[in-house]
């Protein structure tokens, strides 16, 4: 019995050392791993920046680190600048420059990378030189389908604020609570006419300096589907929209939903492009409380102290800023007082035309018109006024 147990006493400690000695082989394995993998993210990225660059979209960092051994990626750019070139009609470049951006992906989960943007961001129009400066509380965005073409996107933006640069002063021009763009693959493949379907949703958004409707606090919920486009490739925007009027591709306008106080309008329809590069299609329309927004459209005012010309010409051609002031003075000479009880009552005159132009409606549970809004090579139309007018877009 004592030499069994001298034997057992005399068994080889070795074994205990295996586990220890597998954790220390595999540890050294999953580095050697992690700083490969890290190193082929570095160079994924710059091959990424080189093939954003031939279609004149130029990414670069001030200072550039990886970090987040041993289960993540964290790649860190400061001093973030971007630069456009030829991607809009007129091929004039447009930069951005940002403090910072971080990158984080996960080792177990690589198709799935998610930035965060540090503010503020200064744009610059190449054209006229103006600098805007853009801050948020928080802004970031997730896409998935890395490192071949993403499936999906988004980016969100918390408390967004856009202000121009007027020397040192900043002049606000846009606010929102927030701003979200989603964006995926519905359909085809990344090289074969995908079509994408979007999603945008902006809460208590306003503009300030185009016009008083503007200002006051909107939300907007719009989903659009984009087909016709020939692949993915990186090319700039303006060969990619002659490509879609080519291809006979279009914008959908699925489902958009904007309220504004007491003013709700829902629209639906299909906008393409002409040969020209301007918009074409046509929206069908429901709005309810539109008899709040005729006032806020200033049109009495307007007439009171006289239509500047620029103004006559978009929405209603031909039409010259004396014929106005004539037709008043006749009526006035006719009937002393006649032609300031027109200009006072323009307002409803607007508002009984526009009502004419469609037809009635209902729109969640309230009274509302739906008409017709056109795009006819760029032109605006509400029936046959001209309300506006939309650059090319190549």
């Amino acid at each position: 019995m004592s030499d069994m147990t001298a034997a057992a006493g005399r068994r080889p400690r070795w074994g205990l050392f295996i586990a220890p000695v597998l954790l220390l082989i595999l540890a050294a394995a999953w580095s050697g791993f992690w700083f490969y993998a890290a190193s082929q993210a570095q160079v994924a990225a710059d091959a990424w920046r080189a093939q954003e660059a031939k279609a004149g979209r130029i990414y670069d960092c001030a200072k550039r680190s990886i970090s987040g051994f041993p289960f993540r990626f964290e790649i860190q750019c400061s001093g973030a600048s971007v630069s456009l070139v030829s991607q809009t009609a007129s091929k004039t470049p447009f930069t951005a420059k940002l403090d910072n951006i971080l990158v984080v992906g996960q080792v177990y989960d690589p198709k799935l990378v998610i930035a965060e943007f540090s503010s503020p961001a200064t744009l610059t129009d190449g054209v006229t030189q103006t600098s805007f400066v853009v801050n948020w509380s928080k802004g970031r965005s997730s896409v998935f389908g890395l490192p071949a073409v993403p499936q999906r996107a988004a980016i969100v933006f918390d408390d967004p604020t856009v202000n121009r640069l007027d020397g040192s002063v900043q002049v606000p021009l846009a606010r929102a609570r927030q701003v979200e763009l989603h964006a995926r693959l519905a359909e085809g493949s990344p090289f074969d006419h995908p079509v994408i379907e979007t999603a945008l949703q902006i809460a208590q958004g306003s503009i300030q300096g185009l016009h008083p409707l503007l200002s006051e606090p909107f939300e907007a919920d719009v989903r659009a589907k984009v087909t016709g486009l020939s692949d993915f490739s990186p090319k700039p925007w303006p060969q990619r929209f002659r490509e879609l009027q080519a291809a006979g591709g279009h914008v959908e306008i699925v489902q958009s939903r904007i309220q504004q106080g007491g003013m709700i309008a829902v629209a639906a329809g299909t906008l393409g492009l002409s040969a020209n590069g301007r918009l074409d299609g046509e929206l069908q329309m429901t709005v309810t409380g539109l008899e709040r927004v005729i006032p806020a459209l200033g049109i009495e005012k307007m007439l009171e102290e006289g239509v500047p010309q620029a103004t006559l010409d978009r929405v209603a051609p031909g039409v010259k800023t004396q014929d106005l002031n004539n037709l008043f003075g006749a009526l006035d000479r006719a009937i002393p007082g006649l032609g300031k009880v027109v200009k006072q009552n323009a307002t409803v005159g607007v508002a009984a035309g526009i009502n004419a132009l469609g037809t009635e409606s209902t729109l969640e549970g309230r009274k509302a018109r739906s008409f017709p809004l056109r795009f006819v090579d760029g032109a605006v139309l509400l029936g046959a006024l001209k309300v506006g007018q939309i650059p090319p877009l190549y």
